[in-house]
C-alpha cells in the first residue's frame, strides 16, 4: 500500500464540477493498493497516517499530528501511485490491485482513520476527478507499507 500524504491549508476534490468532498487544515492523502496487501498494511498505513507528527508546534517545530491538532483528511483513491516505469515510459499497472478489492481496502483505511476521531471526507472511487490542494510548506510525505522507500 502506498500513500501521498501531504499536510493542506484547503483540499477539495470534484466530479464533473460538482465537489465531492472538502476539507481545510489537515492532510490530503492519495492511496493506491497494491496486489497483495492486507491487514498489516492497512494497519501500518492508519497507524502511520494518523500519527505522522507533521504539523507545527508552539515552538514551530514539526512534532504534532493531525490528531493532535484536530485536522481533518480528505482521502483520495489513486491506483497510479503503483505505476511501474522502470522500463520504457509507458506505466505498467501490474502491481495495483483489482479495483473490487482496492475499493474494499480503501473504505477500510477511511472508516480506521473515523475510528480514530478523525473526520475523513472521500474521493469517488474509480471516477475521474479533479483535485485542488493547498500544500502548507510545502510539507509531502512518501509513505509504502512494504518499507520499499
Amino acid at each position: 500500500m502506498r500513500a501521498v500524504v501531504q499536510r493542506v491549508t484547503s483540499s477539495s476534490v470534484s466530479v464533473s464540477g460538482e465537489v465531492k468532498g472538502s476539507i481545510r487544515n489537515g492532510l490530503t492523502v492519495l492511496l493506491g493498493v497494491e496486489t497483495g496487501d492486507g491487514q498489516n498494511d492497512l494497519d501500518y498505513m492508519i497507524e502511520k497516517v494518523s500519527g505522522l507528527r507533521i504539523f507545527d508546534d508552539e515552538n514551530g517545530v514539526m512534532n504534532l499530528s493531525v490528531l493532535d491538532v484536530g485536522g481533518e483528511i480528505l482521502s483520495i483513491s489513486q491506483f497510479t501511485l503503483l505505476g511501474d516505469v522502470r522500463r520504457g515510459k509507458r506505466p505498467s499497472w501490474i502491481r495495483a490491485e483489482r479495483p473490487e478489492t482496492a475499493n474494499e481496502m480503501y473504505m477500510r483505511f477511511n472508516d480506521g482513520l473515523r475510528a480514530r476521531g478523525i473526520h475523513v471526507e472521500e474521493g469517488v472511487f474509480q471516477a475521474e476527478m479533479s483535485v485542488n490542494i493547498v500544500n502548507d510548506g510545502p510539507v509531502t510525505i512518501l509513505l509504502d507499507s512494504r518499507k520499499l522507500f
